[in-house]
C-alpha cells in the first residue's frame, strides 16, 4: 500500500458539474440527443467529487510557465515518477502554442501564474512502488497556494494539470476541489490475441486511460486465435501460437515496458491467462495440453479445452504461473474460465472414464470445477490473488475469500451481482460496458447512465462492488480503429466509476465530454467524432 502523501504546491485548476437519474439495465435505446450548451464548471472530466469556484481570475503564462521541486521537498530529482510527470504535463499544456510560436516575445506578467512546485513531506516517497487496489487516491486543492493530501499516482494521474494547457493564456477561475474515486477498480480490457496490436496503439490508450481516470490495465493477452506472449519458460508457445513468431509477439523487454509505462500514471496491469476453454493457440505449442476430441470411436483431429485429467497439465501450469508472478508484478492476474465448450470433452472416451473414477457422473460442470480447483490451488502458492469470469462461481467452484468476481454476461445482471455479493465475494462490473458493441448515434449515453449498485442487497453487499472494467474485444479491432472505436465511448464508463452516483445530467455531460474529447484530439489522440473542434480547421 502506498504512504500518504502530503504536497504543499501552487496550482491553477479549472472547472466542472451535475444532476440524477437512475439507469435500467434493459434501457439500451438512446431516448434522444442531449443538448450542447456550457456547463457551468467548463470540461472536467470525469467530474470530481466537489467543486467550488471563486470569481477571482488568474492568467496562466505560457511564456514562463514550469514545474519544479520545492526545496523542502523529501524526493527531487532522483524520483523519476515526478521528473517523468514534469516533463509530461509541461509538453500536453504548451506544447501545441510553443510550437506555433505564441508568447515568445511576451514576458509574463506580475498577475500571471508561472509555476508550479511540488512538495512532498513524507519520509518514503515510494517512486519505485506500483499502484495497488488499495492505494490511496484522494486529494485536496485549496485555492491557488493550497494544501493537499495525495497519492502521488493520482496526483500525477488526474486530470487537473492536463485540464490547463486547453486553457493556456487563457483566463482561469481560482478553484477549490476535493476529489476521490467513488470505485477503486477503474479498468480497460484490451484483446491482443484476436487481433495482435503493436506497442505504440497499447502505449497510446494508456495514456487515454490516464486522461480519464482509469486505473487497471486488463491485459486479455492471450486466446484462441493466437498466443503473443512470449515466455521464456515455453518459448513454443508463442513460436507456434503466434500469428507471427518474431513480429507479432510481446517480448519480455516489451511487457516490461507496458507495465512501467502504465506505472508512471498510476495504472495496475493485469493480465489474463483464460482456461481451460480459449486454449486453441496453447495447445499449438504445448504438446498433450488439449484435450483430443473424437468423431465416434476416432479422434477427430480436433482439439478442445484443457485436458483436466492429466497430471502433466497440472505440471505445466505450476511452472507457467510461477513465470507469470514473477513477469507481472501486480497481486492480482485474472485466471478467465469462461464459455467452456463441454462438447469435446463428452466425446472423448478417457475423458468419460475419468468422469466415472471421480463419481462426476454426466455433469461435465463439475469437471470444470475440478480442473479450476486444481488451478487456483498453484496460483495461490505464487501468493497472486486472482479474478474469474463470472461461470466460475456460477459453477460452484470453491474460491478463496479474496477472489475477485467479473460480472460479464448481460442477462440477469442485478440478479447476479446479489448473489455474487451475498456470497461475500469481491465484484467488478463489465455486463453494461462492452464497447465492442457499437450502434449508430451517441452510444456514449448508454454506457454513461448504467449504474453499478442498482441492484437488491445491503450497504455491506454494495462495498464489495469495487468497480467496474470497459472491455473492447478484438473480433474486429486492430491498430487502424481501436482507438477511435474505445474513445471517448470510454470516456463516459471512467466518469460513471470516478465521480459520485448523482452525477447524471446527460447534457452537463454532453457539454464537458465533447470538450475532453476536443482537448484529446489537440494532443494527437484519433478519437472518433462526438462534436466539431473549435480549433480544428475541417
Amino acid at each position: 500500500m502506498f504512504a500518504t502523501l502530503k504536497f504543499a504546491a501552487l496550482l491553477l485548476a479549472v472547472v466542472v458539474c451535475w444532476a440524477t437519474q437512475d439507469y435500467d439495465y434493459n434501457d439500451a435505446e438512446i431516448d434522444e440527443e442531449p443538448t450542447l450548451g456550457d456547463s457551468p464548471y467548463g470540461s472536467l472530466w470525469p467530474l470530481p467529487q466537489k467543486v467550488q469556484i471563486s470569481t477571482v481570475v488568474f492568467k496562466l503564462s505560457g511564456a514562463s510557465f514550469h514545474i519544479f521541486d520545492a526545496k523542502a521537498s523529501s524526493s527531487g530529482a532522483s524520483c523519476r515518477l515526478l521528473q517523468n510527470a514534469y516533463r509530461r504535463y509541461d509538453e500536453y499544456i504548451f506544447t501545441s502554442s510553443r510550437k506555433q510560436g505564441q508568447n515568445k516575445s511576451k514576458k509574463a506578467l506580475a498577475s500571471d501564474m508561472s509555476e508550479l512546485q511540488v512538495w512532498i513531506t513524507s519520509a518514503d516517497s515510494e517512486c519505485d512502488s506500483y499502484p495497488s487496489v488499495t492505494s490511496d487516491e484522494s486529494c485536496e486543492f485549496t485555492g491557488m497556494v493550497f494544501y493537499s493530501l495525495c497519492k502521488l499516482y493520482q496526483y500525477f494521474n488526474n486530470n487537473f494539470i492536463l485540464h490547463l494547457f486547453i486553457f493556456s493564456q487563457k483566463s482561469i477561475n481560482r478553484t477549490d476541489i476535493h476529489d476521490f474515486p467513488r470505485f477503486a477498480h477503474r479498468g480497460l480490457l484490451l484483446d491482443t490475441s484476436r487481433h495482435f496490436l503493436p506497442i505504440k496503439v497499447i502505449l497510446a490508450n494508456l495514456e487515454a486511460m490516464a486522461w480519464n481516470k482509469f486505473n487497471v490495465f486488463h491485459w486479455h493477452i492471450v486466446d484462441d486465435p493466437s498466443f503473443p506472449y512470449l515466455s521464456r519458460t515455453f518459448p513454443q508457445l508463442s513460436q507456434h501460437g503466434a500469428y507471427h513468431p518474431y513480429t507479432h509477439v510481446y517480448t519480455p523487454s516489451d511487457v516490461k515496458m507496458i507495465i512501467e509505462f502504465a506505472r508512471l500514471r498510476g495504472i495496475r496491469v493485469v493480465p489474463e491467462f483464460d482456461t481451460p476453454g480459449h486454449t486453441q493457440s496453447w495447445g499449438k505449442g504445448q504438446k498433450d495440453l488439449l484435450t483430443p476430441c473424437y468423431s465416434g470411436a476416432s479422434p477427430s483431429g480436433s482439439f478442445g479445452p484443457v485436458n483436466p485429467m492429466l497430471n502433466t497439465t497440472y505440471d505445466f501450469m505450476s511452472m507457467f504461473f510461477k513465470e507469470v508472478n514473477t513477469v507481472f508484478p501486480d497481486a492480482y492476474v485474472h485466471l478467465g474460465g469462461d464459455e467452456v465448450d463441454f462438447s469435446c470433452w463428452k466425446s472423448n472416451p478417457d475423458i468419460q472414464k475419468f468422469m466415472e473414477q471421480q463419481g462426476f457422473g454426466m455433469d461435465y460442470s463439475k469437471l470444470e470445477s475440478f480442473y479450476i480447483q486444481r488451478l487456483l490451488d498453484i496460483v495461490t502458492t505464487t501468493n497472486k490473488g486472482y479474478m474469474i469470469w463470472q461461470e466460475v462461481f456460477d459453477n460452484g467452484v470453491k474460491l478463496k475469500s479474496d477472489t475477485v468476481v467479473h460480472v460479464w454476461m448481460g442477462n440477469k445482471v442485478e440478479e447476479e451481482l446479489q448473489k455474487v455479493t451475498e456470497a461475500g465475494f469481491t465484484t467488478i462490473l463489465s455486463a453494461p460496458w462492452y464497447l465492442d458493441y457499437i450502434s449508430y448515434g451517441q452510444d456514449w449515453q448508454k454506457f454513461y447512465r448504467a449504474e453499478p449498485l442498482s441492484f437488491k442487497g445491503t450497504d455491506a453487499q454494495k462495498k464489495l462492488v469495487i468497480g467496474g472494467e470497459a472491455c473492447l474485444w478484438g473480433e474486429y479491432v486492430d491498430a487502424t480503429n481501436l482507438t477511435p472505436r474505445l474513445w471517448p465511448r470510454a470516456s463516459a464508463v471512467g466518469e460513471r466509476l470516478w465521480s459520485d452516483r448523482d452525477v447524471r445530467d446527460l447534457n452537463d455531460a454532453y457539454s464537458r465530454l465533447a470538450k475532453h474529447r476536443c482537448r484529446m484530439v489537440q494532443a494527437g489522440q484519433k478519437v472518433t467524432v462526438c462534436i466539431w473542434c473549435g480549433h480544428q480547421l475541417h
